[in-house]
């Protein structure tokens, strides 16, 4: 091994941690303790990320051949992606303290729970595709056991649906990243894209058939159009912790996976006015209002909250498209922004369901009576995912609608923008009829079926109330992360 060693630890101690647990889960039958010791070891995992990215440098882990390695760095977008799923992912655990414990397996969830940790986090400090490429395809096998958890006929049905169409995604990918390696010589990532015309000469055409490809494979894990039929199936059989780090960061990994092949290899003015920007954007934009009139016609909570991430994970993918450094800062932000908001809001939904039995949006009329905390932070949480000022979403999707009216897309720089109003609508229109029947049902429903039931524990309520601050804060004061943002999207437009 070469290069700064301080990176190889919060890839492989998640990993090794999981594999203990797993080994060990015969002799431990305690769930508190095993969700608790989970907890603690994504504790020293946020340790070693921030020491990590602070240190910087890169570390070359095996060296394939001569131009293929398997390399870790440290970059603004690793910073980025590894703080937020390490921070994400502990909060998700402390959350599962509680939550599993009318859970069986427990101990297998956890190992894991651990091992999907670290494998995202190599996913984020990758510094070429070969080792993105090796990291995202143990991403899918290593998640794979978090939604056949319940080991019913659905989740196993979810299971399979989730590993058949990652793994078409990912070998439409594959088919990219052989055209890339063959023409570049390399695959390291660079800012603002690795290829030469000479390297292209003659292979303009091949070069746009393997772009395209490749964003259609990874957007796959993303849930875009129309590879998106895994997302609302396998999200409501999952644990509410793993579906909310499966909506709130895993999705996540497909958006890395675009972001380092268009802006890092490829090079945003290769595909820029080309028929991959406009057929992206408008997949993008399909998945935006389809996803958000799915959930809107849908009556189950989890799922609802599934189709929700298929339409805002597509407004990432959109900013993306749009090729345009106003528009590439929104799409960052929302990823960030996102993630608290979609793990505060499956946080919430298995809070529910855990304690009320209720799993469909129209049972749970008089909830704030019982769980008034609960609901004011989903009522918080729901109007930050709409964009209602000053919360953290309005932001993100100012400077989406700015960077698509001020790209040169054609009609799209208004049809952009104009979707994304008519989903914010929609998502008003899917997430505040909970709020107002739970805290005003109205007189004529004094003679229905009440629920029962009272707040969560602490060890649900802290980290809902933790990411519902964040998504506050992260509106009042968007300053600090938005210039961060701006550099990165300098250095690649």
């Amino acid at each position: 091994m070469e290069g700064q060693i301080l990176l190889l630890f919060p890839v492989v101690f998640p990993i090794l941690a999981g594999i203990l647990v797993l080994a060990g889960r015969r002799l431990c039958t305690d769930k508190r303790l095993a969700s608790l010791t989970t907890a603690a070891v994504l504790l020293l995992q946020l340790g070693l990320v921030f020491a990590a990215v602070v240190k910087g440098g890169s570390l070359t882990l095996w060296k394939l051949t001569d131009t293929i390695s398997l390399t870790l760095r440290v970059d603004g977008i690793s910073r980025l992606f590894a703080v937020l799923t390490s921070g994400v992912w502990l909060l998700a655990a402390v959350y599962s303290v509680s939550y599993l414990s009318h859970e069986e397996r427990v101990s297998r969830f956890c190992g894991f729970y651990l091992i999907v940790e670290g494998v995202l986090t190599g996913l984020d400090f990758a510094a070429d595709l070969i080792t993105m490429y090796v990291f995202f395809e143990m991403m899918t096998l290593t998640s794979l056991p978090l939604v056949l958890h319940e080991q019913t006929r659905e989740a196993v049905r979810a299971g399979m649906k989730y590993l058949f169409y990652s793994v078409a995604g990912a070998f439409l990918a594959l088919f990219g990243i052989f055209f890339l390696a063959g023409v570049s010589g390399g695959t390291t990532f660079a800012p603002g894209g690795i290829l030469t015309d000479a390297a292209l000469s003659g292979r303009e055409g091949l070069l746009l058939a393997a772009s395209f490809c490749m964003i259609l494979g990874f957007g796959v894990k993303a849930g875009m159009f129309p590879l998106h039929g895994w997302l609302p199936t396998a999200h409501p059989v999952a644990p509410a912790p793993a579906s909310a780090v499966l909506s709130g960061l895993i999705t996540k990994s497909g958006v890395l996976a675009i972001i380092r092949t268009v802006y890092y290899v490829i090079g945003a003015d290769r595909i820029r006015g080309s028929w991959v920007q406009y057929v992206w954007i408008l997949l993008s934009l399909l998945t935006v209002f389809m996803g958000s009139m799915l959930a809107y016609k849908e009556p189950v909570m989890k799922k609802r909250l599934a189709y929700s991430t298929v339409s805002q994970v597509s407004y990432i993918l959109f900013g993306l498209s749009l090729l345009q450094p106003a528009a590439f800062v929104g799409a960052l932000s929302h990823i960030v922004f996102h993630s608290l908001i979609k793990n505060a809001l499956f946080f919430i939904a298995g809070a529910i369901i855990v304690i009320t039995g209720k799993t469909r949006v129209s049972d749970m009329r008089r909830l704030g009576r019982f769980m008034p905390l609960t609901l004011g932070c989903y009522t918080i949480v729901s109007l930050a995912l709409v964009g209602i000022p000053p919360a953290s979403g309005f932001i993100s999707k100012w400077y989406l609608a700015a960077g698509a009216l001020a790209s040169d897309t054609g009609a799209f720089r208004v049809i952009g923008p104009v979707t994304l109003l008519l989903s914010a609508l929609l998502t008003a229109g899917y997430l505040l009829p909970l709020t107002v029947s739970g805290f005003f049902p109205g007189a004529d429903s004094a003679a229905e079926e009440e629920i029962t039931g009272c707040e969560p524990s602490m060890w649900m309520l802290g980290p809902i109330a933790l990411l519902t601050a964040g998504s506050l804060v992260f509106g009042c004061f968007p300053g600090p992360l938005l210039t961060a943002l701006a550099s990165i999207a300098a250095s690649v437009l």
